[in-house]
């Protein structure tokens, strides 16, 4: 039996390249049902395709997957991030269900309205240097790499999954410092648009937390590490899914839930 949430927000699931974590990614999606869901850009990496095309047939499986959930009453809504920005160009459109969005409110069940944008456009490197951030995200993709083979020889010795970039992220100063400024940003932009929260991805560090004049922030993470989503229940609670570490307990967790209702029938 699959999840059923009242949404799901993804993001930064780089399909098209290398890292790209797609079998979970595939895993994730056959496994849950929602009435709304957000891709919250950088779905599909579209500057990988300047240095060489890479599209497996299970990428299309994934993309195959998301059509079917809009074609099955799953609203669908497309908000394009930097790496798929050519996307931008056709905001307002519908193609095969999904909508293509600049940005969106979202209205949780509780009443709470959350601004859901992708995130590059608060970043100052990317909004006003695009070839340094471009420089940056190949160095990302070595990076990656060089911590998939690192953790081949870490399993082969009996080890778990041990992340370089995550490690890195949360020891080099000024890394923590770019985090910490960019939440700062996105409270002064929900302060300003008047919402209770921001949904965003773009910086691939999942994380729900309270900042600044009580608004909420909540990043979806990414699909060539974390592995991670946001759901919002039916009683609009928001929460954090780490499909890793999760997947077989929410699934046994539901599966205990329809047993006990089939009893009781």
């Amino acid at each position: 039996m699959a999840l059923h949430f009242r949404t799901i927000w993804l993001s930064d699931t780089h399909l098209g390249t290398r890292g790209c974590k797609a079998e979970e990614l595939r895993d994730f999606l056959d496994n849950v049902e929602c009435e709304t869901l957000y891709l919250v850009g950088d779905i599909i990496d579209l500057w990988k395709f300047k240095t060489g095309f890479y599209w497996p047939t299970l990428h299309s499986d994934i993309v195959q997957r998301v059509l079917n959930k809009a074609k099955n009453g799953t609203r669908v809504i497309y908000i394009p991030g930097n790496h798929d920005e050519l996307f931008r160009k056709h905001v307002g459109m519908h193609f095969n269900g999904v909508e293509i969005q600049m940005d969106a409110i979202h209205e949780t069940k509780d009443g709470r309205s959350f601004l859901i944008v992708h995130g590059d456009g608060f970043d100052s490197i990317v909004a006003h240097n695009k070839n340094l951030a471009y420089i940056g995200g190949e160095a990302y993709e070595v990076l990656l790499i060089i911590n998939r083979w690192f953790n081949i020889a870490r399993t082969k010795m009996g080890y778990g999954y041990w992340s370089l970039s995550a490690f890195l992220k949360h020891k080099v100063k000024n890394i923590i410092s770019y985090m910490d400024n960019y939440q700062h940003i996105m409270s002064l932009e929900a302060q300003k648009r008047q919402v209770d929260g921001i949904i965003c991805g773009h910086i691939h560090h999942a994380e729900i937390t309270e900042l600044e004049f009580g608004k909420l922030y909540c990043n979806t993470g990414d699909w060539v590490e974390s592995c991670t989503a946001l759901v919002e229940d039916e009683t609009g609670k928001i929460e954090l899914i780490h499909w890793l570490e999760d997947s077989l307990t929410l699934l046994d967790k539901r599966m205990e839930e329809h047993a006990e209702v089939a009893h009781a029938m």
